[in-house]
């Protein structure tokens, strides 16, 4: 009988854990974050799509996670755009090219704010005065200044940000 009885119980116990109600709500994924630059504020972002291929290349292999190429995106109206400012020469760091992390205008809760954003290539005209700059204001001042020059390659990447001032994902 004591028998019976266990077995019956460990039968319920089997039965009401096959029917409880499952874990729903979201997925989590990871994706890889870049540090850069907006406001002079450190932020963190994702490169998900890009709309030329050398480039989807170049940030899945940096990132060693892919980066999707969309052409399209580069039909996307100007006025649509966010800047990103990549640096080709200049101070090292984690950029794409080996040197300073980009810099971003417009992050979230400002006017403007996109996450699809207009590359600007920028390299300094004497790499050996080169500086680290932490807004788009400062590169927009220095290229005024003749300091750098900027390249508007026609490429659109989107890039959402995961961490800014005053918030996160």
């Amino acid at each position: 009988m004591k028998k019976l009885s266990l077995l019956l119980i460990i039968a319920a116990m089997i039965l009401l854990t096959a029917c409880a109600p499952q874990q729903s709500g979201p997925a989590k994924a990871e994706l890889p974050a870049g540090k850069a630059w907006a406001e002079s504020k450190e932020i963190y972002f994702v490169h998900t799509e890009a709309s030329d291929a050398g480039v989807a290349e170049k940030l899945t292999n940096m990132m060693k996670s892919p980066v999707v190429l969309v052409p399209s995106l580069a039909n996307v109206p100007d006025e649509s755009l966010a800047n990103v400012y990549v640096f080709t020469n200049g101070v090292n760091g984690s950029g794409p090219f080996g040197f300073q992390p980009d810099v971003f205008d417009s992050p979230p809760g400002t006017d403007g704010y996109t996450p699809l954003r207009r590359l600007n290539l920028v390299a300094w005209k004497d790499a050996a005065k080169a500086r680290e700059l932490k807004s788009a204001t400062e590169v927009l001042n220095a290229e005024t200044a003749g300091d750098l020059s900027i390249e508007k390659p026609g490429v659109v990447i989107n890039m959402p940000f995961v961490v800014w001032d005053g918030g996160k994902r």
